[in-house]
């Protein structure tokens, strides 16, 4: 009762628009081609991002209700040979000026690129490539998936408090898996610890569930990992293609960090703090399963056009970006601080997980790590560190 009547307190705190306007936001995905399963409870997620944006718009109407603004989510997919440019004149040419994109990095280039897309706003919900918020920043572009570079500073941290300094790298063969290695390096230099020993993925198991591959695994890895000591095994492989296999075959016993084992994402299934059970109950309903680290970012990309439109008292396009980017601008994202845009490159500041197969077990920027601004800073590229221009 306590918590409606605060609720009811805040939504009667904002002032109500004359006019029941729509405010329209479109979500772009793109076909992808299905990653073979590694574990018998993998299982092929045909909405990811989408249901999290879904939930966003719900969440929306909740409290549009109040102020007499109406949320519409607009759909679109692109095939895998599609052009990303095409969506967006499309789009453009329906009205619709925010957009919530669910592509990699060359999509997403394509799109923000495109002289329509520069009369949007553009919140980017998949690709975390560095380069997106420094060399190929785009005025127009905001990013609500964390970038490489925060994913492994948020591991950096927390080792460092562990005291686990020494650090054994295995990079996979992806161009994402190299990129993420690369931060991981940039982490380690920026924290003080020390990467003693570095591998390349080569293997290729091919049927790893079989007896045959089973014996073959349980040969190569420990050969693989005959290294020097370290105090702990940090894995880059985006693609979920053989960090599974490594937990409990290395050759010495040592934990598991970075993409398996110890991971650090925006969101994680086994989040319940700072109200997040509701949030995962909520997508539960909706999606029929939980939420995930791609649902997360497209839910607040959605909730933040949302949450400006409230705050802004407006459905003005260009006023609710202004207020987007401004610095009255929070966001509650169920990870114990408000999250904002950072004015120098359009990446949310926000919270990092570090999760385990089953529980949370900490949270990042760690404890001692002090920001003359936002502690939420010490994560990722800084103001004096980027390379973007708008």
């Amino acid at each position: 009762m306590r918590a409606l009547l605060v609720l009811l307190s805040v939504l009667l705190a904002v002032p109500v628009l004359a006019n029941d306007t729509a405010i329209r936001v479109a979500i772009i995905t793109q076909e992808r081609d299905p990653i073979l399963p590694v574990s018998p409870l993998d299982r092929e997620i045909p909405d990811e991002g989408l249901a999290g944006a879904r939930l966003g718009v719900a969440d929306n109407a909740t409290t549009g209700r109040f102020t007499k603004q109406r949320f519409v989510l607009v759909e679109r997919t692109i095939s895998k040979d599609g052009n990303p440019a095409d969506t967006i004149r499309t789009l453009a040419a329906e009205g619709i000026r925010f957009v919530v994109t669910d592509l990699d990095a060359p999509a997403l280039l394509a799109a923000g690129s495109n002289e329509k897309a520069h009369e949007m706003l553009i919140i980017n919900a998949r690709a975390p490539d560095d380069e997106l918020r420094n060399e190929s920043c785009r005025a127009n572009v905001l990013h609500t998936v964390p970038s490489r570079a925060m994913l492994a500073d948020a591991l950096a941290q927390y080792l460092m408090a562990k005291r686990w300094r020494r650090w054994f790298l295995v990079t996979g063969s992806r161009p994402g898996d190299k990129l993420l290695a690369e931060a991981y390096r940039r982490a380690a230099k920026r924290f003080g610890a020390q990467i003693v020993a570095e591998k390349d993925w080569t293997f290729k198991p091919g049927h790893a569930r079989t007896d045959t591959g089973h014996v073959t695994l349980q040969s190569e890895i420990p050969v693989l990992t005959q290294v020097a000591d370290h105090d702990v095994l940090v894995i880059a492989d985006e693609a979920n293609e053989f960090g599974d296999y490594l937990p409990g075959r290395t050759a010495l016993p040592r934990p598991v960090a970075g993409t398996h084992g110890l991971i650090t994402a925006a969101w994680s299934a086994v989040s319940e703090q700072w109200g997040a059970t509701q949030l995962q109950a909520r997508f539960d309903k909706l999606a029929g399963r939980r939420m995930g680290a791609v649902d997360y970012a497209a839910w607040a990309a959605v909730r933040a056009i949302g949450e400006a439109a409230i705050r802004s008292r407006s459905s003005d396009p260009s006023a609710i970006m202004a207020y987007l980017r401004g610095p009255d601008f929070i966001l509650s994202g169920f990870k114990g601080q408000g999250q904002s845009f950072r004015p120098w490159d359009g990446q949310m500041r926000q919270p990092i997980l570090i999760a385990g197969p089953r529980l949370l077990v900490s949270v990042s920027p760690q404890a001692g790590y002090l920001h003359r601004g936002s502690e939420l800073d010490t994560l990722g590229t800084d103001r004096e560190e980027s390379r973007c221009r708008f």
